[in-house]
């Protein structure tokens, strides 16, 4: 009764496809170096609120640290996992 479809993603189908990948990895960049820099500061809050023991302050730079650090793996993590739940929702019949 319905014609059956099918799915072929091709970073090479559409005009404009080679910028957006270029897009794509830039932002990812600008993600990195955003992690980068919430973990120096991050760092340095812990620091000095652990040197004057200031325990919400420490508290928020150790935060800041494990925040940037997940942050950074799923930047990095990000077409991996897209690619698998991609590939398992191909699976599902």
């Amino acid at each position: 009764m319905f014609a059956d479809v099918s799915l072929n993603p091709s970073t090479s189908s559409l005009p404009g496809s080679a910028a957006l990948q270029s897009l794509a990895n830039g932002i990812a960049s600008w993600a990195l170096i955003g992690a980068l820099v919430a973990l120096l500061l991050g760092a340095g809050l812990w620091a000095v609120g652990s040197h004057t023991q200031n325990m919400h302050q420490s508290s928020q730079g150790r935060r800041a640290v494990l925040t940037s650090l997940i942050a950074a793996v799923l930047i990095g993590a990000a077409p991996e996992l897209i690619n698998f739940f991609f590939k398992t929702g191909l699976s599902v019949h």
